[in-house]
């Protein structure tokens, strides 16, 4: 491929007032609307107090901040790209940067929960009007982790040096649902000072996590998973008040030793890996491994009676490569092993229990995208900011789940960069004619039918209730 013209031949002016660099705004801000989005927003978010009005129309300053982000914004500035060519024509209420940074600024925590009491009630709504999470009414699984996002500049509030030597972070916490045909979706988040344990109020948030799923119709098994950050009697006991199951990684703390090393050698089963695994130590690829349980292993004995319990242990074992390298020639004379236990009342068999607890590594695509999306930055030094623009982004998130879940099997569990260079970042061409707008699409755009079904979609009557 090359240039077809001359340098000297070509020329290029800002200067047409009719085109949009980013049609599919139009179908994907219309979801945002049939799901109630601004309403949700007058409902819930008072921002009663706030300094020079920036609480007010507190709906149109959410959904410009969506829309800049459905386009791609990752900083307060980048939201600018709604306002060119023919966007005022299309969308109406559209802000300046430097209005909505003033109204994230506004954010106290309470806000920040209203905000986030919006996001549960989009989600349930984007379950509700769309094919978002197939099969949540047999089995549906409930994801927490946490992250590190590396900020800059001193005077970001909460952010401190952690783990990373001479890196300074925040501490994005994050709940996802999924089930075994879907990509998970964003349950709940919440920002937290950089020093923060993972452990700390993880029962709390659990709960929230559990009872949003049930929102979303996740009505059959629900069943938690976690690292074991989150193996703590508190955490199992929230799962238990909401009548949802846990599958907790449990580290080999002494206790879960002694009952390891107790499992007969007869006891273990072969697995192998449809994928190759890499050795976290040595990146060598491991196809095997092995897996036994005990059937009742009793956690929490530190603690009063009420608060212990019982449960299976599922250990999987894997050869320890680094250990192996450092052998003789003469040969090893027994097998080193690793051991990865897992405290679960998931009543699968204990292949399956294992395959599903290991499926937990999914939350790391969710933490992925949005490193590689909005959360590339955390734009301002006001914590609280921050809090309301990881809310915003988890909404984003969603709802680009749920235009995929609408447009074609491909497009259910794509990426969101996939989905926004697919559906979204297409550049448009408006006319009018006997007051309709027709939008002049690029001719043989690729997804063209994906994005036209869309289209039809969304813009189509909603179905009697």
């Amino acid at each position: 491929m090359k240039a077809s013209h001359t340098p000297a031949a070509v020329s290029a002016v800002f200067d047409d007032r009719t085109l949009i660099a980013h049609g599919g705004l139009v179908p994907v801000m219309r979801l945002a609307e049939r799901c109630g989005l601004a309403g949700l927003v007058t409902d819930k978010v008072k921002l009663t107090g706030a300094p020079n009005g920036a609480g007010a129309a507190a709906d149109a300053k959410v959904t410009s901040i969506v829309a800049g982000m459905v386009a791609g914004a990752d900083s307060i500035d980048d939201l600018d790209v709604l306002r060119h060519g023919a966007m005022p024509a299309l969308f109406a209420g559209i802000r300046a940067p430097s209005t909505l940074g003033t109204f994230l600024r506004s954010f106290t925590h309470g806000h920040a929960l209203q905000l986030r009491a919006v996001h549960r009630r989009f989600l349930t709504s984007l379950a509700t009007h769309t094919p978002l999470l197939p099969g949540c009414g047999d089995k549906a699984f409930i994801d927490v982790d946490s992250t590190h996002k590396r900020v800059y500049g001193r005077t970001k509030q909460g952010a401190e040096y952690r783990r990373f030597k001479g890196v300074r972070t925040l501490h994005p916490l994050l709940a996802t649902i999924c089930t075994p045909a879907s990509r998970p979706v964003i349950a709940t988040v919440r920002m937290r000072r950089s020093k923060a344990a993972d452990s700390r109020g993880a029962p709390k948030f659990v709960s929230e996590a559990l009872a949003t799923a049930v929102e979303a119709g996740c009505t059959g098994t629900r069943i938690l998973r976690a690292d074991s950050q989150f193996y703590n009697a508190g955490v199992i006991a929230a799962c238990r008040r909401a009548g949802a199951r846990f599958s907790v990684t449990c580290g080999m703390n002494p206790s879960v030793k002694r009952a390891v090393l107790s499992i007969p050698e007869g006891a273990w089963q072969q697995i192998s890996y449809p994928t190759a695994v890499p050795d976290p130590e040595t990146g060598e690829l491991i196809f095997d491994a092995e897996v036994a349980e005990i059937p009742a292993y009793t956690a929490f004995t530190g603690r009063k009676k009420s608060e212990r319990v019982t449960a299976r242990l599922i250990v999987r074992r894997v050869r320890d490569l680094a250990r192996c390298a450092t052998i003789s020639e003469q040969g090893e004379l027994f097998p080193v092993w690793r051991y990865h236990p897992f405290f679960t009342d998931n009543p699968a068999p204990m292949l399956q229990a294992e395959r599903e607890h290991r499926h937990h590594a999914v939350v790391e695509q969710v933490i992925a995208d949005s490193k590689a999306g909005a959360l590339a930055h955390l734009p301002s030094g006001h914590f609280h900011a921050n809090a309301a623009w990881l809310t915003l982004w988890a909404m984003v998130y969603n709802l680009l789940r749920a235009t995929g879940a609408l447009t074609s099997v491909f497009h259910t569990k794509a990426t969101t960069a996939t989905l926004r260079a697919h559906l979204v970042q297409i550049p448009a061409r408006i006319a009018r004619s006997a007051r309709r707008i027709t939008l002049h699409l690029p001719n043989n755009w690729p997804w063209q039918h994906a994005w036209t079904h869309l289209f039809d979609t969304v813009h189509a009557p909603p179905e009697p209730a």
